[in-house]
């Protein structure tokens, strides 16, 4: 029987922290490798050419359906990023780089820079403006990011978006 409980604690406590809720963000920082520092609010998101998604559904690491997003429309975070000068000596350093975007609950998704910059997936690299007919601002889980292209959706599906990190790999 102590065994049963301790087994049943330790589910609680796991499941209580896969399910820690991300805070909600009206901005985020793009930081590290750049020649200066910005920061993006959900009031600059109009300044981007905005597409419609539509429906992307949201799987786990096994594939299994998590949930759907609803009429999701978004903008490019490589749009955003052609913004920043990166400190790099030439473009062909430029294979050197990493984007790392963080969340408000600490999950973190990683993209290589010629990931986004040189190759069809940054064409579906989303910060979420509308969900559902709902606006970034006044979404729970603002600032969202996703990549509808992924086969596992749900491992660079971002809830709270807050830091923007350009790194080189060492």
């Amino acid at each position: 029987m102590k065994i049963f409980s301790l087994i049943l604690l330790l589910l609680i406590t796991s499941s209580a922290v896969a399910q820690k809720k991300s805070e909600q963000t009206k901005s985020f920082r793009v930081t590290g490798e750049v020649k200066e520092e910005k920061k993006i609010t959900i009031d600059d998101f109009p300044k981007y050419r905005e597409s419609s998604l539509g429906d992307v559904v949201i799987t786990n690491h096994a594939g299994e359906v998590k949930s759907t997003q609803r009429k999701l429309k978004g903008i490019l975070l490589r749009d955003v990023l052609e913004k920043v000068e990166i400190k790099s000596e030439s473009p062909r350093a430029l294979s050197e780089f990493y984007i790392v975007c963080k969340a408000s609950d600490g999950y973190t998704i990683v993209f290589s820079w010629n990931e986004i910059f040189n190759n069809p997936a940054g064409e579906s690299v989303y910060l979420i403006t509308s969900k559902d007919g709902v606006t970034v601002a006044d979404l729970d889980e603002s600032i969202l990011m996703t990549s509808p292209r992924d086969y596992k959706t749900g491992r660079r599906y971002l809830k709270g978006l807050t830091i923007v990190e350009i790194k080189r790999i060492q």
